[in-house]
């Protein structure tokens, strides 16, 4: 995270067989050592939850252990603001 904590501008490439699309723009930082401005401890839990739910595609069976595990791990999401965006020729 020290990366982009540095140089947040950053560029993400999404692939799918051979089909993609790569997207630019200013990455932000959610998590325990990175706060979102105007957001709380409490906010930053729910996008940490969000971010979680959209990836495994589902709920935790047990958010507080969940949130105690992440917590422990310094886990972070990152959201980016894209800019710009490239589509497949």
């Amino acid at each position: 995270m020290s990366d982009i904590r540095a140089r947040p501008e950053v560029t993400v490439v999404f692939r799918s067989g051979w089909q993609w699309v790569a997207v630019e723009g200013r990455a932000e930082l959610a998590g325990p050592d990175d706060r979102l401005d105007g957001l709380g401890k409490d906010e930053t839990t729910r996008v940490l939850r969000a971010t979680y739910a959209a990836a495994v595609g589902g709920s935790a069976d047990d958010w507080a252990a969940l949130d105690e595990s992440m917590a422990a791990e310094r886990q972070t999401a990152v959201l980016l603001r894209i800019d710009r965006v490239y589509p497949a020729p």
